[in-house]
């Protein structure tokens, strides 16, 4: 049979070419593109059980007949030395990195995942003619591996396999801690200001960025009461809609819905007098700090003056949440529109902020926007970080976001973009950018007097659980654009530009930067490779803000143009890293290179005499 079909030549010569790959997740795109290629795939165990091979009785009472310390059942075990057997390279040992899964997949995400491979994986396989050629080169090294979860793998196979899709230790990006710190380390790799593109982000677990954070939130409150006070005496247009009212959703607390309660210190009671003059006041500190004048003499920080920021807070609260009002005198409303212009040409944020001070929470080590929530107040954002149990402290730290209050919407609806990017190489450094993307809108209307997950988290895994029809036809029902679609849609605004000249050029030198102060962090490996998205929101101005990078983006299809588009940066991803390696000059798709470093040639520190000789001065 199998020289009828002519397979009986096809294992000997995928074993002569290297031409053997291993596949481990829900991708059905890249084993139909491999197997294209003349390429065999060695199957891989489910769950940790063996794969039960569709080769006929006799073959499978062979397989069983094996001794369990070698020949067969070692080859599948192999690739996972969880499955029981021991791994046919003498070592029992799986790679472990201080962050599992590379800090994106839990378990229950898992088991989703291998339960859609072999769903996906029986539909492909109708008949045994892949599972006789997976059996043939069952205890050969695959020379390609895709995975979904590098930590499974054999250290010392591992080694072996020349291409692989996977980094080690990527959680200093592709986790929000890990990005959040090494950004916080730019400055010494570029001399670009992370906050012009990565909303201000603080670790809770480390008690000096805590403290940072409860600083900033008071300063960014004063700033905000400045503006909600010009605003209400009629300087600048204010809302005047009722909020909405909101249902309680899953995994939504109330406590962070902002919605205007009863003061408990009665309608009619006055504020406190000098509250303005305390924003006034932490304000032209602030302003000081950031023009350096307090380098020459001890000012304390405006946040530990004498201003009581607790009954600062709990006023300010009433005025952004409650509606209270407060009067100005002519000096103060002018002394305020001063000090924000001057604020505006120093904050490369404050165009964001808004003025109701609304922060984002993410555990850290967490994707498909589990666990996020919004606070617009101190003691909501403390509470929840403290709420983690202390056994599993390091997998539950908690980061927090300056929210963007000011996003661009389209048809009154939020949404961020999806991007994807190859790293080929880390020494040197070199990156490719695809030249496609997508949108991810959210359910409902943009609105900051309701912050449920409906209004403000984009990802399709929260998206769907909201079934209540989008108020505007417009809104695609998939909740999905392409970047064409977008495009079209600047260009019906007059805004054409928008996408090349400033969103795209930003995207990338955002992605550039968090490569640059990550790249000695990462475990770098000669013919690996990673594939990443990167999340985008766009302000009111068109400029793109970094939210996070994942590590393995989803390929799963949630709608007709990403069934395309995760379709097509498969194919030209594989084009990317294997077919140009025989054809430089072979079409790879919508990759363009974004950066290239140039090569440092490496100094030879081994049997260099580094001994400085020298003698003892004498005396004249």
């Amino acid at each position: 049979r199998a020289r009828g079909t002519g397979l009986g030549l096809s294992s000997p010569l995928s074993l002569q070419e290297k031409k053997i790959f291993a596949l481990q997740g829900p991708y059905p795109i890249i084993r139909r593109l491999l197997r294209a290629r003349g390429w065999v795939e060695r199957k891989l165990s489910h769950n940790g059980s063996q794969l039960k091979q569709q080769l006929g009785s006799q073959k499978k009472q062979q397989l069983e007949k094996k001794p369990s310390d070698g020949g067969d059942e070692q080859g599948e075990a192999a690739l996972n030395p969880r499955a029981g057997a021991q791994p046919s390279l003498g070592t029992t040992q799986p790679l472990h990195y201080p962050w599992p899964h590379d800090g994106k997949e839990d378990k229950g995400e898992e088991e989703d995942k291998d339960k859609k491979e072999k769903k996906e994986q029986c539909s492909e396989d109708p008949g045994d003619i892949h599972d006789l050629m997976s059996y043939l080169v069952r205890d050969q090294v695959p020379n390609f591996l895709w995975t979904i979860r590098l930590c499974t793998i054999d250290q010392e196979l591992l080694q072996k396999i020349e291409v692989v899709n996977r980094y080690a230790r990527v959680h200093s990006l592709s986790t929000k801690e890990g990005l959040c710190q090494s950004l916080q380390n730019l400055a010494w790799f570029e001399q670009v200001d992370p906050n012009t593109f990565f909303p201000r982000c603080y670790r809770l677990g480390i008690m000096e960025e805590q403290e940072a954070f409860i600083e900033d939130f008071c300063l960014t409150a004063a700033r905000s009461l400045l503006k909600l006070v010009l605003e209400k005496t009629g300087d600048r247009p204010g809302e005047t809609k009722q909020p909405p009212k909101s249902d309680k959703e899953p995994g939504w607390h109330r406590s962070h819905v902002s919605h205007p309660t009863p003061s408990t210190a009665g309608p009619q009671s006055p504020l406190y007098p000098q509250l303005v003059a305390e924003a006034l006041e932490s304000c032209e500190q602030h302003l000081g700090i950031l023009g350096h004048q307090d380098i020459d003499r001890k000012t304390p920080s405006p946040c530990r003056t004498c201003i009581n920021w607790d009954r600062f807070l709990q006023q300010y609260y009433r005025v952004a949440h409650e509606g209270a009002r407060l009067v100005l005198s002519r000096e103060q409303r002018e002394r305020c529109q001063d000090l924000l212009q001057r604020l505006g040409e120093q904050l490369p944020q404050f165009g964001i902020e808004g003025n109701l001070n609304v922060w984002i929470l993410k555990p850290s080590a967490k994707s498909r926007g589990r666990g996020i929530v919004c606070a617009t107040r101190l003691e909501e954002v403390l509470q929840q970080a403290r709420r983690c149990p202390a056994p599993s402290v390091r997998l539950c730290e908690w980061v927090v976001q300056k929210y963007v209050e000011r996003p661009l919407t389209i048809f009154g609806a939020k949404f961020d973009i999806r991007q994807w990017f190859v790293v080929t190489d880390w020494k040197p450094l070199t990156v490719w950018f695809y030249q496609d993307c997508y949108l991810r809108f959210c359910s409902q209307p943009f609105s900051l007097h309701s912050l449920e997950p409906a209004r403000h988290l984009c990802n399709v895994s929260v998206q769907k659980r909201y079934q209540t029809p989008q108020p505007d036809p417009r809104v695609p029902s998939d909740k999905i654009w392409s970047s064409k679609q977008f495009q079209a849609y600047l260009a019906r605004l007059g805004r054409a530009d928008a996408w090349h000249r400033v969103m795209v050029p930003n995207m990338k030198a955002a992605i550039l930067n968090a490569l640059r102060c990550t790249q000695e962090q990462v475990g770098s490996r000669k013919g690996s490779f990673e594939l990443f998205g990167a999340d985008f929101l766009i302000g009111e101005d068109c400029q793109p803000w970094l939210l996070e990078i994942t590590s393995c983006p989803t390929m799963s299809p949630s709608s007709a143009v990403t069934r395309r588009l995760c379709a097509n940066v498969q194919r030209d991803t594989l084009r990317l890293v294997l077919d140009r390696k025989d054809n430089p000059t072979c079409s790879i798709g919508a990759f363009e290179l974004l950066y290239k470093e140039a090569a440092v040639p490496t100094c030879l520190t081994v049997g260099l005499n580094l001994m400085v000789k020298g003698c003892s001065l004498k005396k004249p």
